[in-house]
């Protein structure tokens, strides 16, 4: 029998893995051999291991470029458990440490070091970088470079450097988020034109999609957090910081562990928040999406947004730090008309060039779409960035098909009241007088006297509402900003004043597909009993470490322990993500575990 490559004796030795996944086989040939690479891998594909262990094969120190203040630490704790020497340089480093740090990095004593963009292409660690010996530079969140991108970080610009000064040092740039325009900036922007490309898929098998309209917003997130996730680990997204902060209250007072995180906070209470989500067990996070970039939490089982996020790029990669584990998660959202004013708003009012706009504009209308579709989520997501498949089975329109209703009818009568009234009113306005409403603002303009006055007395407030977010969904109508901030026809309306459009809604009540607690895939109580105690044992460790649980064993390790109990080292080095150093540091504590359960 022939021994394992060079490659796979670290995946298995060192990170306890005995296969790698997807493309993670090829990338590292690559990178090891020398060359560049591109790599578009899904949040919790594995990006990491693309990076490093080339690093681990190759003479010198890996560089790794990274925005990510929180991905570093985490990262540096996570390869330092498992025997690696690793190290950061950002804001957070006192002076002196600091300068160890550089010392370590130029003595040749580190294998990888985490640093921020802007401190890279500073002349100081430049010159740092032409005195050590370099293994190669992997750019995390290449995403970044791109103006066209949903996180346009303009230091990321200056990372064409490293292809002029380092020419024999190998780079590979990663990202979980890039549309076709966005990948053609990041090759161009990075110098990346000979790199060899590799476009994993994006689908998140794992992750269950479920988009609901705003109602009662509050009552209906409580709803879905105690059907499916009480007691879980989740983080909830809101557009300002006043919401975020309210939120959090609230959730306590229904007796949820949540905590505020956005930019408005002090640093120290919002470093203080953040450790205490990465750390424990349980606490959901409320934050604005200043929260979770390079978090590197395995265990978050939801994401949900209050809000309708920027764009499906955004939605993708917030949705994408549920699940890590690959256990499964969910993706709940709830949206309204009002999301879309309010990003539209802040789309016009931003000052950015017009072509810019345009993108944003666009970019926004296709996250409504798969708002608005009553297809399969994943079909849409997926094909958003280029890649078919087939319906999942495993979103909230694939698990409950909605009922579609005709509305062709009132969609014209909701675009003629647009015209009728001139093109300038808002939907609450456009409403009432389809209602018949004699409202202070229908006298004011007369509007009691137009054709369309009247005529929509038989369809209620909520789906008009709807109708008129169908319909600004599929271009019919656009936003305008001056005068009273209201709707405008569009040429593609003509196709539904014509009726070669039809319009659909949905008519549904939301359903929830309870899974039940983690763990709970465990029948016999004696198994349920041994997944408790090795979760004690666990939380002991990492406690007496000062690290996050995960850092010591994932759950998807834990599992496997019980359902495979084994009972000697050898046994237990078998299991997925038991690497030698920590069968070494763990082994006794967890087998101790195993046989007291027996």
């Amino acid at each position: 029998m022939s021994s394992p490559s060079p490659a796979l004796h670290l995946l298995e030795h060192v990170f306890g893995y005995r296969a790698f996944r997807g493309e993670q086989a090829a990338i590292v040939e690559q990178v090891a051999a020398g060359g560049d690479a591109l790599v578009l891998m899904p949040t919790g594909g594995g990006k990491s291991l693309c990076y490093q262990v080339p690093a681990l094969l190759r003479e010198g120190c890996g560089v790794v470029v990274s925005p990510l203040i929180a991905l570093m630490q985490d990262q540096v704790d996570a390869l330092k458990e498992l025997g690696v020497a690793a190290a950061f340089l950002n804001s957070t480093l006192e002076m002196d440490a600091a300068r160890e740090v550089e010392r370590a990095f130029v003595a040749g004593e580190l294998k990888l070091l985490y640093v921020a963009p802007e401190r890279l292409v500073t002349p100081r660690f430049l010159s740092l970088l032409a005195r050590a010996r370099l293994a190669l530079f992997a750019i995390d969140e290449a995403h970044c470079v791109s103006a066209w991108g949903h996180d346009f970080r303009p230091e990321y610009l200056q990372l064409s450097v490293l292809a002029d000064g380092f020419p024999g040092v190998p780079r590979i740039a990663l990202t979980a988020t890039a549309d076709h325009a966005t990948r053609q900036d990041i090759i161009t922007r990075l110098r990346l034109e000979t790199a060899r490309q590799f476009v994993s898929s994006f689908d998140r098998p794992n992750l269950r999609y479920t988009i609901v309209e705003k109602k009662s917003a509050r009552e209906q997130l409580l709803s879905f957090i105690r059907r499916e996730h009480e007691g879980d680990s989740g983080i909830i997204y809101c557009l300002s910081r006043k919401k975020v902060e309210d939120t959090a209250a609230w959730l306590r007072t229904q007796e949820i562990k949540a905590l505020p995180y956005h930019a408005g906070m002090e640093a120290e209470a919002r470093a203080r928040n953040q450790q205490i989500f990465i750390r424990d067990e349980g606490v959901v996070m409320v934050a604005t999406i200043a929260f979770g970039m390079g978090i590197d939490k395995p265990d978050v089982r939801f994401v949900a947004h209050l809000d309708l996020p920027k764009s499906i790029e955004n939605y993708y990669q917030e949705t994408g730090r549920a699940g890590r584990d690959g256990q499964p998660a969910d993706a709940w959202l709830a949206y309204g008309l009002n999301d879309v004013m309010l990003l539209t708003e802040m789309i016009e009012g931003s000052g950015s060039a017009e072509e810019q706009k345009a993108v944003e504009r666009a970019k926004l209308s296709a996250m409504l779409g798969l708002c608005e579709a009553t297809g399969c989520r994943r079909i849409a997501i997926l094909g958003y960035f280029g890649e078919q498949t087939q319906p999942c089975g495993n979103c909230d329109n694939c698990l409950n098909p909605p009922k579609l209703i005709d509305h062709s009818e009132s969609a014209r009568k909701a675009l003629s009241c647009v015209f009728r009234t001139g093109n300038r009113f808002g939907v609450g306005h456009l409403v009432d007088v389809l209602q018949g409403k004699q409202s202070p603002k229908v006298k004011e303009f007369c509007h009691d006297r137009v054709s369309t006055f009247g005529i929509g007395k038989d369809v209620d407030e909520a789906t008009w509402r709807a109708i008129y977010r169908q319909l600004l969904a599929r271009g019919a109508l656009r936003l305008k900003l001056e005068g009273h901030g209201g709707l405008e026809l569009t040429d593609a309306a003509r196709a539904f004043l014509r009726g070669d459009a039809p319009l659909s809604l949905r008519a549904r009540t939301e359903k929830f597909h309870y899974r039940g607690e983690r763990g709970g895939e465990f029948e016999q109580p004696a198994d349920r009993a041994l997944w408790q105690a090795l979760r004690r044992c666990r939380k002991e460790l990492a406690d007496a470490q000062n690290v996050p649980a995960y850092v010591i064993f994932g759950d998807t390790t834990l599992k496997e322990m019980v359902r495979l109990r084994p009972a000697d080292h050898y046994e237990l080095s078998r299991i997925s993500g038991v690497g030698d150093r920590k069968l070494e540091k763990y082994g006794d504590a967890f087998l101790g575990v195993i046989a007291a359960q027996r």
